[in-house]
């Protein structure tokens, strides 16, 4: 069955890195689009970024500067790379499969001094 499990949550300072990864099973990764979301403490569930099987990426304009959206089909692994980040980078953060609408648990970061 499709599994997609994250990891590299936790808490950083403000104005560090974190590098979170989701394994992804189950199906034939290289072929998906692959995304990763986020939900803070009392908002929605917002889209971070996206990249489809041939590699494209799309970051949304809040954290284009700090964040940057890779894949290793290889591996099957899929990973956010987020720095320079800030309190309001603190979130749940979660791996998509849209085709499926899959979600994985999440993993939680939190940005504080």
């Amino acid at each position: 069955q499709v599994q997609l499990v994250e990891s590299g949550g936790g808490l950083v300072q403000p104005g560090g890195s974190l590098r979170l990864s989701c394994a992804a099973s189950g199906f034939t990764f290289s072929r998906d689009t692959m995304r990763w979301y986020r939900q803070a403490p009392g908002k929605e569930r917002e889209l971070v970024a996206a990249i489809a099987s041939a590699g494209d990426t799309f970051v949304v304009a809040s954290v284009r500067d700090r964040f940057i959206i890779s894949r290793d089909n290889a591996q099957n692994t899929v990973d956010l790379q987020m720095n320079n980040l800030r309190p309001e980078d603190t979130a749940v953060y979660y791996c998509n499969l849209p085709r499926l609408a899959y979600w994985g648990q999440g993993t939680q970061v939190t940005v504080s001094s």
